[in-house]
């Protein structure tokens, strides 16, 4: 009775130990619970590849088997062709014993391939859960950490007082001045930035008029239209912005 208090007593410490890690970093508790998991998953996927390696074995020995059962019996046929049923008997007899070693090798590469498949389902479902998990930590670490900032900001907030008498307040009117002028200039040089506008306008009108007479070429070239439907002769067309009427 006395050593079961004593290692109740030291069950209770260890847990309170515990407790205490577990609240002063949560997160790097998740964390070494999502690392242990997935160091227990790749264990268990090096133990897939190895069954997978004794599966693959039994497939080779099924396949040996069945080849050698194909064997046997063309020898079967064969003697029996020949007359020679002694012989063909002895054949016979060894094919029977081959296709019970074929049928219960069979049987055994079923059976592997089936916990193969099961194994690789439980593997890929304990990965999704992982996947998960670690969305779950990040989420959480995120969060936590905005918190934090959020409680110190409010901290900031009730510590001190941006007003614009104090020289916070007067250093960030001088930078507003500073972007309103800067603004201000970009502003101007957009507004007296024309030149150039009239020969743009100019070379898009005459893209615009060379595209129309491709098209109509084009038209024509398919038969769509004829060149008197078409009405091939057209007064020139004007290149450039359009004159104003009142000039």
């Amino acid at each position: 009775m006395i050593f079961g208090k004593i290692w109740r007593a030291m069950k209770a410490q260890f847990n309170k130990l515990a407790n205490f890690f577990w609240k002063v970093d949560p997160i790097a508790q998740m964390q070494l619970e999502y690392d242990t998991a997935v160091e227990e998953l790749k264990q268990g996927r090096v133990g897939l590849e190895q069954y997978r390696a004794l599966v693959e074995r039994v497939t080779r020995q099924v396949e040996r088997s069945s080849k050698h059962c194909q064997s046997l019996e063309s020898k079967v046929k064969a003697y029996l062709k020949a007359g020679d049923r002694e012989t063909a008997a002895k054949f016979a007899l060894e094919l029977q014993k081959a296709k019970d070693d074929l049928a219960e090798n069979q049987s055994q590469l079923d059976m592997h391939e089936k916990a193969y498949e099961n194994n690789v389902r439980k593997i890929k479902h304990a990965g999704e859960k992982l996947n998960r998990i670690k969305e779950k930590i990040q989420k959480y670490d995120a969060e936590l950490k905005m918190s934090r900032a959020e409680a110190e900001m409010a901290e900031l907030a009730e510590s001190f007082n941006f007003d614009i008498t104090t020289d916070f307040g007067q250093i960030e009117e001088v930078l507003q001045d500073r972007i309103g002028q800067n603004r201000a200039k970009a502003r101007v040089s957009a507004d007296l930035s024309t030149e150039g506008i009239a020969d743009i306008e100019r070379e898009e009108a005459m893209e615009a008029s060379l595209a129309d007479d491709a098209l109509r070429q084009f038209e024509i070239d398919s038969g769509m239209i004829t060149p008197e439907t078409a009405e091939v002769e057209q007064a020139p067309k004007q290149l450039g912005p359009k004159q104003s009427e009142t000039e």
